[in-house]
């Protein structure tokens, strides 16, 4: 028996086993597809490289365009690759790649952001194809194995993988024969909806509520093809003086916490974004003095596993384990380890409010800028340019027991030295209000919000968060703004309409954002 046989243990689906040649008359043009997936892990490799390499050999470019929804961004070889070969009409609701956000920005790609939980409950009730017949034409599902009953055991994520195998008009498996079988690391559930959903009781991190597999209809399963590839993953990059310094500012103030009695001493769990400074806060905490962690959130990098090997962290939930390739290698070498401190579930539950607000969660990510008042801007460069989306930010910043966005105070630039500055007195487009936050970092600082009225929290932002090559022009705006808005008494929150956007104009026409004057 085959390794691919081994893997399906439901008999009758052996004779599904098909290749990607095969399978390729599956798909016309204007399918709305569903893929699993969330991170460059868990999504489907082989079909759709070879889908793209149908289109790029007969020259179909933009003759075979599909509506594309994945959990979050995949591997860019897949979904990236597509966009140049003009074969996405819609991307919800998170990507990733040059082409398709170019796509995406140039109007070719028709995009909705919006947030993961969200998202995956949406898809259930039908939002999302309500204009495409009611359903997914086709989901493109990875698995590590099958069931006798035709259950499905997923990889390395969860994502929206339960949604669209409840959804889809029919589907085709991908089973990963690479990488191990992964059964028993998942918890599954897809709530009932309203209104007869229920309570998700999960009152710890290492709490069970579900399957360890995703129930299956086998009448839908059109075919089964074996995927060789591993998963890319994401190498991690060094962290850097800055991300240093802000990830020492983030710990200092969990000391200062904990001294304080508003956090317990093995704080309360975490949850981070990705990047270099996610990977600074962990790396601090590696180091750090707090025992007995654990962590709520949505991927797990390789600095995670720094985390557990150094005794720290107890136990980890998520919904993708987004390492390298190094960190696979690591993380197969001590799998029985791993695995009996990690569980992985549906983005709709890894990102629930009612479970972020239940377990207390620390939240920390970064924006693409923040302004004086606190309003957070994600995802649109200059309020129009897309970058990836929004996200499980909001899902977390929106109920956490503390909501941390960190940023550096300035981002390079080829035009100007000291590089444009993340803090603005207002952001062109926001994603996290003012009501959402409560600590503010840069290198510079830390501002703790809570409990301060607007122009106090400007203040403070200032002082504690911007850089110094920009902060007198920004106190310049708050002092002036706030003297004309007492005076004719609309102060609450001081803005002047005509100016408050100004640095940001000077950066599209001059290249920088120091405004010579703000008259």
């Amino acid at each position: 028996m085959s390794i691919l046989d081994d893997r399906i243990a439901c008999p009758h689906l052996r004779e599904r086993i098909k290749t990607t040649r095969e399978v390729l008359p599956y798909f016309k043009d204007g399918m709305t597809l569903g893929w699993s997936g969330f991170t460059p892990v868990g999504y489907p490799k082989a079909i759709p490289k070879a889908l793209a390499d149908h289109v790029e050999k007969n020259g179909l470019q933009g003759k075979m365009r599909f509506n594309l929804l994945i959990g979050a961004s995949v591997g860019t070889e897949t979904e990236d690759r597509w966009a140049s070969l003009d074969m996405i009409a819609r991307r919800w609701p998170y990507q990733s790649g040059k082409n398709i956000q170019k796509g995406i920005n140039s109007g070719r790609i028709r995009m909705q952001d919006k947030h993961l939980s969200m998202f995956a409950q949406d898809l259930l009730y039908g939002f999302y194809t309500k204009d495409f017949g009611g359903s997914l034409d086709l989901g493109i599902v990875e698995a590590s194995a099958i069931k006798e009953d035709g259950s499905i055991i997923l990889a390395g994520s969860v994502g929206i993988a339960g949604e669209i195998i409840h959804t889809a008009k029919h589907l085709i498996i991908e089973l990963n024969t690479t990488i191990p079988s992964y059964e028993g690391l998942h918890d599954i559930v897809l709530p009932e909806p309203p209104p007869h959903r229920r309570p998700h009781m999960i009152c710890k991190v290492n709490d069970r509520i579900g399957t360890t597999y995703v129930p299956c209809d086998t009448d839908k399963i059109l075919a089964i093809v074996e995927s060789r590839e591993p998963d890319k993953g994401r190498a991690l990059g060094a962290t850097d003086e800055i991300s240093e310094r802000i990830a020492g500012h983030i710990l200092d103030f969990f000391q200062a916490e904990v001294k304080a009695g508003r956090l317990p001493i093995n704080l309360l769990p975490l949850q981070s974004g990705v990047g270099n400074i996610a990977n600074a806060v962990v790396g601090g905490l590696v180091n750090g003095p707090f025992c007995n962690l654990s962590v709520y959130t949505e991927v797990l990098q390789d600095t995670m596993l720094d985390f557990f090997d150094s005794g720290k962290l107890e136990y980890a939930s998520a919904t993708s384990l987004s390492f390298s390739a190094e960190g696979f290698e690591r993380f197969y070498k001590k799998w029985d380890d791993y695995t009996r401190r990690i569980v992985l579930r549906p983005q709709q539950i890894a990102n629930n409010p009612e479970m972020i607000r239940r377990l207390g969660v620390i939240a920390m990510n970064t924006p693409v800028e923040f302004d004086i008042y606190a309003h957070a801007n994600s995802t649109l460069v200059g309020g129009t340019r897309m970058i990836n989306g929004i996200g499980g930010s909001g899902d977390f910043l929106r109920n956490a027991f503390l909501s941390i966005m960190h940023s550096p105070s300035v981002r390079p630039t080829k035009s100007d030295p000291t590089g444009i500055t993340c803090v603005v007195p207002m952001v062109p487009h926001v994603d996290h209000t003012e009501h959402d936050l409560d600590v503010l970092v840069t290198e510079q600082g830390l501002a703790d919000l809570r409990g301060l009225c607007p122009r106090d929290r400007a203040q403070l932002i200032i002082n504690k968060c911007s850089h110094p090559a920009y902060r007198p022009l920004l106190q310049e705006y708050l002092d002036r703004a706030t003297h004309e808005c007492l005076a004719r008494g609309a102060g609450h929150e001081p803005h002047l309409l005509d100016r408050v956007f100004r640095m940001q104009q000077h950066l599209a026409t001059h290249g920088s954002m120091k405004i010579g004057s703000w008259d």
